[in-house]
């Protein structure tokens, strides 16, 4: 049993590092080249799902990199990571996809990094979607984990990643999810970004995905009232990386020339860190204090960051939104600016305000609704829009 189970490691590790050696070189360029599609798979590997370290959880897993979009419609390459559950299922199951919150800029942070290691900071919460039998498939965006940097904040490319990753998933031999498949789409803070946008897009994008609702929180719907609100608070650093995301998606916004020596310093580190440091090097700071002149005030910044604004399209499937009412980093008015202008644009929203907790708090106590309402959809029952 023991040579069984060694043989079976070093199966998977000749596997993994024969996968490392040639995926990683797959750019953007390739993609285009060869003329495939998105969702496309570019190669896959063994990997794991540990919600803690070591902690068994009865699923297969595999790392995937796959072809996605760009903000401005360049073809790239994501990587992710593919869930399913070894329950003996042989009929049709749920898939979703799934985008984390902010991990942070460095690759070490992306979950395809930390869900094998039992590391990764939303596990538990993905792990209540497989103890239902569903499959999950989580993006680690562009640029996390593949070569760039992280285009952190940038809407558009979260959300091609997202709905890519669902047909990553669905290409993948050996998953027994197929064209057919009910789709869920699922995220929080970042991940709600992600996950709006994915919503607005899928119509457009991926119609062929059976997408059947949207659960989405905590969403910074716009991107300069969020700055607004944190500028100078314990949630300043995330205005930095945000900025270094941008910048990552379009160079020509030159970040790098507005930024005084300790203001390069601190987006240098971020881009090499996680959130927990970067967060802390970041907290109590003005974008004064960084910068020799406000880039947020620039026209060319603000048309970039108002194309990551939400709520200009009606997601075409139900969505349930949620927001904590004390949420110190982004703003209750946010979220509710965000399901009136669905609502006027005829989506079928439900709003939960969680009244009690803030912002990390809120995927915690709600991540029950969370599935339920899902299993609602999928299981085609009605909707209670409230708009």
């Amino acid at each position: 049993m023991r040579m069984r189970s060694s043989s079976t490691v070093l199966a998977a590790a000749v596997a993994a590092l024969g996968f490392l050696a040639q995926v990683p070189a797959a750019t953007a360029e390739e993609a285009a080249a060869d003329g495939g599609r998105p969702g496309d798979v570019v190669g896959s590997a063994p990997s794991a799902f540990h919600p803690l370290p070591g902690q068994p959880t009865g699923t297969r897993a595999w790392k995937v990199h796959y072809r996605s979009t760009t903000a401005d419609g360049a073809p790239n390459v994501v990587s992710g990571t593919v869930i399913v559950p070894q329950d003996g299922r042989t009929g049709p199951r749920p898939l979703i996809t799934y985008a984390v919150g902010t991990v942070g800029l460095g690759d070490s942070c992306a979950p395809s990094a930390n869900l094998p290691n039992g590391t990764a900071m939303e596990a538990n919460l993905i792990q209540q979607y497989t103890q239902r039998g569903w499959a999950v498939v989580v993006t680690d965006y562009e640029g996390l984990g593949t070569p760039g940097v992280h285009t952190y904040t940038v809407g558009p490319s979260a959300g091609h990643a997202m709905l890519d990753a669902a047909r990553a998933a669905i290409r993948l031999p050996g998953t027994g999810l197929s064209a057919d498949t009910p789709v869920g789409i699922v995220g929080y803070s970042q991940g709600g970004q992600a996950s709006s946008w994915a919503a607005e897009l899928q119509g457009s994008y991926a119609p062929e995905l059976k997408v059947k609702g949207t659960a989405t929180g905590g969403v910074p719907a716009d991107l300069l009232k969020v700055a607004a609100s944190n500028n100078g608070s314990y949630g300043s650093g995330l205005i930095f990386m945000a900025a270094a995301g941008q910048d990552a998606a379009f160079p020509e916004l030159g970040l790098d020339a507005y930024l005084n020596p300790a203001g390069r310093a601190l987006v240098a580190g971020m881009k090499e860190n996680c959130v927990a440091v970067d967060a802390v090097a970041g907290s109590f700071k003005r974008i004064s204090d960084l910068t020799t002149r406000d880039p947020l005030a620039q026209p060319d910044w603000q048309a970039r960051l108002n194309q990551s604004r939400l709520g200009r399209t009606a997601p075409a499937a139900p969505v349930l939104q949620y927001h904590a009412l004390g949420d110190e980093l982004i703003p209750y008015a946010v979220g509710r600016q965000l399901r009136a202008e669905w609502c006027a644009r005829g989506a079928d929203v439900q709003f939960d305000t969680i009244v009690l907790g803030e912002h990390v708090s809120g995927v915690i106590t709600h991540s029950p609704a969370v599935g339920n309402w899902l299993a609602d959809r999928f299981a085609g029952r009605a909707t209670r829009p409230d708009c």
